[in-house]
């Protein structure tokens, strides 16, 4: 598609976004930074916003082959996605199948312990406020969203989540947790944006277990960029890897 790229709107922890010649459609590029603790720690690493941009442009297509509405078009070069432009709900979903992070941190569950039913969280995206949990009556009395929205988004993560459990699992990949965003379309939709990729998501080897996420940078261990790698790896077909262009580090 020829799309003509141009001013920046938004820039975000890893990711810009910017105007395009059609005013319903924007360019978002991953970049190489990534962040932890809040933003406190940071570092650059090769080749990082690109295996983002196509693990979140396969999973966008896995997930739209399913009817869920996201704001992925397609995958115009190497870390830039032209996606449908969205005004963003500032809230983070938060979906947990399997106790790990942050949870176990605030709450007595034992780690590991996997979930009969998914835990749904949502948080108030806002630097300034460390994006604290939201329960419904807050995130109304903000003005957030109204409790038909809330149960309309509880309802889309739930067949994300099944969906990508099934599609990561046959990759053999386990879908610990995640986080999504969602923002209205020009028809006042609600729609899936921003990635799903590992640095908003934990991915376990099946196998293993070993962690093909960004909590190794979290944690300070060595071999992220392998993981995200092999996460790429692990779910592209030979197809995909020739449509996106797969790179070699």
């Amino acid at each position: 598609m020829n799309i003509k790229v141009g001013k920046l709107i938004y820039s975000g922890k890893a990711k810009d976004v910017y105007e395009t010649d059609q005013s319903d459609k924007v360019v978002v590029k991953f970049r190489d930074d990534i962040t932890a603790g809040d933003g406190e720690k940071k570092d650059c690493l090769d080749l990082k916003g690109y295996y983002n941009s196509i693990i979140s442009s396969k999973l966008f297509e896995v997930l739209e082959e399913e009817g869920i509405k996201t704001q992925y078009i397609e995958l115009l070069a190497s870390g830039e996605m032209l996606s449908h432009k969205l005004e963003m709900i500032p809230l983070e979903v938060i979906t947990r199948n399997i106790a790990a992070g942050s949870l176990l941190k605030k709450f007595p569950f034992e780690d590991k312990q996997v979930f009969e039913t998914p835990i749904i969280q949502m948080d108030y995206k806002n630097d300034e406020f460390h994006d604290p949990m939201l329960n419904d009556d807050i995130s109304i009395a903000l003005n957030l969203a109204t409790k038909e929205e809330l149960d309309e988004i509880r309802e889309i993560t739930l067949k994300i989540n099944s969906t990508l459990k099934k599609f990561l699992e046959s990759k053999g990949i386990t879908l610990v947790d995640f986080k999504i965003e969602f923002g209205y379309d020009k028809d006042k939709n609600i729609v899936l944006g921003d990635e799903i990729s590992p640095d908003t998501c934990r991915y376990w080897d099946i196998e293993t277990c070993d962690t093909l996420d960004k909590d190794l940078f979290r944690q300070g261990e060595c071999g992220v960029m392998d993981a995200y790698k092999k996460v790429s790896s692990m779910i592209l077909d030979p197809e995909d890897m020739e449509r996106f262009g797969f790179k070699e580090m």
